[in-house]
């Protein structure tokens, strides 16, 4: 099989993009795992379907680079609305994308024809343990703020938040020189995260900045994640260590995040761009 592809970038998280309207996929996992591959594929953070939908413009389906299926990928997002726009399967401002994490409103910042930003509505955050989902016991709602989780024989402060999908937030003197390859696995497989997670590693320049590294599960250690900065946003501001407006800076680059008082929702800014595309063939 011939498979069209687009390959895009949200701050250097980077996905293969196939559009679903064109060319359905029967197995999207095991092509998300052949083409992902940085030695023997395309190579990508994972791939991500453009698919049509009854309730929006589009449908995005996310899928890791080791084959699972992710519901939800902030910087994915974006991109999405980028080729729906571009590529005149749409060309409505806002955008609505249906994901495993619900519908998503986008609103794109359009030049020359062409867009070049884009803030999404990613909704409430979740901090109900159990819904994130985290293994915690309790009656009612149960927070998981600023706690004590042993992992690999060392002990770590975190918050846990769901954007839609989990997040482990931990506070660090400085990212930098943290070994994430080898922190990061324990982790995502932890007992405590019974659908694995993706964990946040955040050092607080100032009330308004964040610097932040990230290990997705599923797909190791990636140089942005949309819903990691919102979840870290979320975290901070639930720590009283940050205002609710702040830049986040990721290996890939600057995200704007504000979790509004009004809504209680969580919206990100940042760039998507479309690299190349191509044709790969498939068994």
């Amino acid at each position: 099989m011939k498979l069209p592809f687009t390959k895009m970038h949200g701050i250097s998280n980077d996905y293969i993009y196939v559009n679903a309207f064109e060319t359905p996929l029967a197995d999207p996992g095991a092509v998300a795992l052949k083409i992902s591959d940085r030695r023997t594929g395309i190579g990508g953070d994972g791939l991500i379907l453009i698919c049509p939908s009854e309730t929006a413009h589009a449908r995005m389906e996310m899928y890791n680079a080791d084959g699972s299926r992710g519901e939800m990928c902030g910087n994915g997002i974006r991109c999405v609305g980028k080729y729906i726009y571009d590529h005149g399967i749409a060309t409505d401002n806002p955008l609505r994308v249906d994901t495993d994490a619900g519908l998503k409103v986008l609103f794109l910042d359009v030049e020359n024809g062409r867009v070049v930003r884009v803030t999404v509505d990613m909704g409430e955050p979740i901090l109900d343990g159990p819904q994130i989902p985290v293994a915690v016991k309790g009656q009612g709602q149960v927070q998981v703020i600023d706690q004590p989780l042993s992992v690999d024989g060392q002990s770590y402060q975190v918050t846990c938040v769901s954007m839609g999908n989990p997040h482990c937030v931990i506070f660090v003197d400085e990212v930098e020189s943290l070994e994430l390859e080898k922190i990061g696995p324990p982790f995502e497989q932890h007992s405590f995260f019974p659908n694995r997670v993706n964990t946040e590693f955040i050092q607080i320049v100032s009330p308004a900045e964040l610097n932040m590294r990230v290990w997705e599960r599923g797909s190791g250690e990636t140089w942005a994640c949309g819903t990691g900065a919102c979840a870290a946003v979320v975290a901070a501001v639930l720590n009283h260590k940050a205002d609710r407006r702040v830049t986040v800076h990721l290996r890939g680059g600057d995200l704007d995040i504000e979790w509004r008082l009004a809504d209680n929702h969580v919206y990100m800014t940042g760039a998507a761009e479309e690299v190349f595309e191509g044709i790969v063939e498939i068994e």
